[in-house]
């Protein structure tokens, strides 16, 4: 099984974490499937930037980011070559690194 792990964030995953994932499942999913509450104001349909991660090891190992991933992660705060939409972003056999940014464009965040 793939490993994802995710360095630390203040307020997500202090300590950060390192996550054994099922290939085929969404980063967003295996991210809230682990208590990660990583932000998804669309609902993961594709629509916003709030679950938006960079890939700092493993990106080659996803899935292709399709027009539409792209058109909405140039709306994405601190955007990197290796930024994805962690709905749209599946795991296969790599394992990952990831980082979740600091911030996203929602000026207010559900539950705090």
């Amino acid at each position: 099984m793939p490993q994802i792990v995710v360095l630390p964030h203040e307020m997500l995953c202090p300590e950060g974490a390192v996550l054994e994932v099922k290939r085929g499942i969404s980063v967003c999913d295996a991210l809230l499937e682990n208590d990660i509450e990583i932000e998804h104001a669309c609902e993961k349909s594709c629509a916003c930037t709030t679950c938006h991660v960079i890939v700092r090891e493993g990106f080659a190992s996803l899935n292709e980011a399709d027009e539409k991933e792209e058109d909405l992660l140039d709306m994405a705060w601190g955007l990197e070559a290796t930024s994805r939409l962690s709905c749209q972003a599946i795991v296969d056999d790599a394992d990952l690194i990831v980082e979740i940014p600091k911030y996203t464009i929602n000026h207010a965040r559900e539950n705090h």
